[in-house]
């Protein structure tokens, strides 16, 4: 069945946007897990623009679902990632001053680097994910690097879906099948939404997880967490 883990870094770039602490993140994070997220997502930049490092120490102790960190894999990184034994690390190779993951890693050019990264991970049992594109020769990578799963950057679904759906989720269910195949679990995420995310799922109903913030997080603002959490368990559920 698939999961639905919240990514909370809008609410930090809300907080960031008048300083102080409002909206907690904390609260955030215990408040989704509550409505029924059942992960809660960050993504700390290194110019802390909206996660903090500090808000990820603080997030912490309320996870009683999943913490999946996202970002780059710097030494900087990964110590983080190791300091609070976090559930998943997802990585994404987002360039320092990136406004948003915007591509998935070649995973045949960097095998070297992500072998390296995995094998820290994986010595603190943290599962690895890694954020690749719909294409088989990068799933094929994430595979031969030791990844536990891949994350299947989602963006050019969301752009096409209204066009056409058969068409944009076609490259999607090739690379799921082949990730199946090879024993590689299946996340999901970017511009995800309750427009497309039920046909999504349904078409690759092997989905391990979804991670989704800025529809979400929107959607909220009308409808309100607690309801909105709800409509996208709805779209996921078998």
């Amino acid at each position: 069945m698939t999961r639905l883990s919240v990514n909370i870094n809008k609410i930090a770039t809300l907080r960031n946007s008048r300083g102080g602490s409002v909206p907690s993140v904390v609260d955030a994070a215990i408040n989704c897990q509550k409505f029924g997220a059942e992960g809660i997502t960050i993504h700390p930049r290194p110019d802390e623009r909206h996660i903090r490092r500090q808000d990820v120490y603080d997030i912490k102790p309320h996870i009683y679902t999943e913490l999946n960190i996202e970002g780059y894999p710097s030494d900087d990184f990964l110590k983080l990632v190791i300091d609070v034994k976090a559930d998943q690390a997802t990585l994404v190779p987002d360039k320092p001053g990136q406004l948003t993951s915007d591509h998935g890693w070649n995973t045949i050019e960097n095998e070297d680097f992500l072998v390296d990264v995995i094998n820290e991970l994986k010595k603190h049992g943290i599962r690895s994910s890694i954020f690749v594109d719909p294409d088989v020769k990068m799933v094929e990578g994430a595979k031969r690097v030791g990844a536990n799963r891949i994350e299947l950057y989602t963006e050019p679904y969301a752009a096409n879906y209204m066009k056409d759906p058969e068409k944009a989720i076609a490259p999607f269910i090739e690379a799921a099948k082949l990730a199946k195949n090879l024993g590689l679990g299946i996340n999901a995420g970017h511009d995800l939404s309750l427009k497309n995310l039920k046909y999504f799922v349904d078409m690759i109903p092997y989905i391990d997880e979804v991670s989704i913030g800025h529809a979400l997080i929107s959607d909220a603002l009308y409808m309100g967490l607690h309801n909105t959490i709800k409509e996208y368990l709805e779209c996921i559920k078998p």
